[in-house]
């Protein structure tokens, strides 16, 4: 598995919904790859603090606005 594939693959790993094979490769990838590790440590923070935050704080535009930002993000 390279860094790309890793990526693309950690919303998964996090679910707890990849395939046994995959989720071994995932995991001996992540033990060879210092960045990897550093991405996946920032997208649980990331995730630990967003999910405290009250819906109701962000407005409708905030709203709207990181969706239009995040939509199409593989092809950039």
């Amino acid at each position: 598995m390279n860094c790309d594939e890793f990526v693309e693959l950690v919303t998964a790993f996090l679910d707890g919904s990849l395939d046994q094979d995959t989720e071994a490769a995932f995991l001996d990838h992540l033990s060879e790859c210092d960045g990897c590790e550093r991405y996946l440590d920032q997208f649980r923070v990331t995730i630990g603090e967003l999910g405290r935050l009250p819906p109701e704080t962000l407005t409708q535009q905030a709203h709207d606005t990181l969706l239009d930002a995040f939509r199409d993000w593989h092809a950039r």
